[in-house]
């Protein structure tokens, strides 16, 4: 008998986390920390539903934290097994993991110095040395299609999925007198976005789990080039700083490689560009390795010797001192830092310098998820709370559509369209209920398939 019990990554966009279960065989499939609204970040310091030691391995579909990002805390409750993931994928994790082990421990610490400690003293989910110990576990395979197993009687192959570098499709064979395909969309990139290759067509399954991120929302037909020199020509003329929030791994680069370009159209002016996120620089990198999945004119461009992620006065901030110097800069300047929705990191220290200002503008160009700083920015409020501070909000606020690495409900169906076969069942799955459910609808629509949205800890029998 086999089964799927959804242990995160329902009725939310994060803490990605599905147990496989067949012939007493365990696997995991992603093991993402929760993000955003309090309620769920709570469920990080829970003892998981399952017993760490009992699991037979992991499966990571790509390296963002909330796919993986509970992978070092299942080490520290005693998880010694395989984790497969793309060799893409592990070469970000290098990053990733140990930076949200400091994260973990930074947190900590300030919540000690400041008596903010429910239990004393406070303590990280995990440290440096548990994200050591996890890398130690990975192993990377190829995202070429070819399968690998996992455990025995449990295969598994990567396709790419075009979300970001490294993220993957990956299809779980059960061996049985009748055997089960289970594909995992992971997160879906969208079409000809830059970079990436564009996500590789579905292979046939009995069971599909996909994202549903964008299930109720268009990107729109606004390009991203179009609305992003609109936005930065705007703030040149306030003479004010541009603040872009983004994640170190996937959309800092894009948002590098669409300002190089705007640059040599000359539709913007060549403005200072600073990336204060080491991580970011480090990940800069990895894109550049991997070039099995980079697109053709990401290719063409390193194949001409130009860095496609370079502009005209760019630089970065290494260092601590090297950010906060950037508070003394004047006039028009673009800083890209991390986090994305605004929850944490550097980003946190220009945001309580921007906000209150009515000549700077935050761009947002990602996903906002529910409950973070970065959603009550772009919904509207005219004050959050950031460290400790109420924070006015003065500036600008836009928004870019186009860059979401996530694909929208036209471009899920899009892909869908290459299954040759119906699936038994359709799961939608990392997404906010509302667009979980819009995504279903959107598939019973177009394909007649029987699509279920899952809840919390619910175990369907396959």
């Amino acid at each position: 008998m086999a089964s799927i019990t959804f242990y995160g990554g329902v009725g939310s966009v994060t803490g990605s986390k599905y147990l496989l279960e067949h012939n007493g065989k365990r696997v995991l499939v992603d093991c993402g920390l929760f993000q955003g609204l309090k309620e769920l970040r709570l469920r990080n310091w829970e003892d998981p539903p399952f017993v760490a030691e009992h699991i037979d391995a992991v499966i990571l579909t790509h390296a963002h934290i909330d796919h993986t990002g509970f992978l070092p805390r299942l080490v520290n409750l005693g998880y010694n097994g395989p984790v497969y993931t793309s060799a893409a994928t592990l070469d970000l994790l290098r990053i990733l993991l140990p930076d949200s082990a400091r994260l973990q421990e930074e947190e900590a610490d300030y919540r000690n110095r400041h008596d903010l400690t429910i239990h004393s003293p406070a303590l990280p989910l995990y440290d440096e040395n548990d994200a050591r110990e996890t890398l130690k576990l990975i192993k990377a395979v190829h995202n070429d299609g070819n399968s690998v197993e996992i455990v025995p009687g449990i295969r598994a192959s990567f396709r790419v999925a075009g979300h970001i570098m490294g993220a993957s499709l990956v299809l779980v064979e059960l061996d049985s007198r009748e055997p089960i395909r289970f594909l995992f969309s992971g997160d879906l990139g969208h079409y000809d976005q830059p970079i990436v290759k564009d996500p590789a067509p579905p292979p046939d399954c009995d069971y599909l789990m996909v994202e549903s991120t964008y299930g109720n929302r268009l990107h729109g037909d606004i390009s991203s080039a179009d609305r992003m020199a609109r936005i930065i020509n705007d703030a040149v003329l306030r003479k004010g700083p541009i603040l872009i929030p983004a994640f170190a791994v996937g959309r800092t680069q894009e948002v590098l490689y669409l300002l190089r370009e705007l640059e040599e159209q000359k539709r913007i002016p060549v403005l200072p560009v600073i990336v204060d996120s080491p991580m970011a620089a480090q990940a800069t990198q990895v894109y550049n390795r991997w070039h099995e999945e980079h697109d053709r004119e990401y290719a063409s461009l390193l194949a001409h010797k130009k860095h496609p992620l370079r502009t005209g006065s760019m630089s970065t901030a290494s260092s601590r001192d090297e950010s906060k110097k950037l508070n003394d800069m004047r006039g028009p300047r673009i800083i890209i830092s991390a986090s994305g929705m605004l929850t944490g990191g550097r980003v946190l220290h220009h945001a309580i310098r921007v906000l209150p200002d009515e000549k700077a503008t935050v761009v947002f160009v990602g996903y906002q998820a529910a409950g973070t700083t970065g959603r009550h920015v772009q919904d509207g409020d005219r004050e959050v709370r950031i460290m400790k501070h109420w924070v006015p909000v003065n500036c600008h606020v836009e928004k870019v559509e186009g860059f979401s690495a996530h694909a929208d409900w036209k471009g899920v169906l899009r892909w869908l369209e290459g299954l040759h076969s119906t699936p038994k069942s359709v799961f939608t799955t990392h997404g906010e209920p509302d667009a979980a459910a819009a995504m279903a609808q959107h598939i019973r629509d177009r394909f007649g398939w029987n699509v279920i949205v899952p809840e919390f800890e619910q175990r369907v029998e396959l």
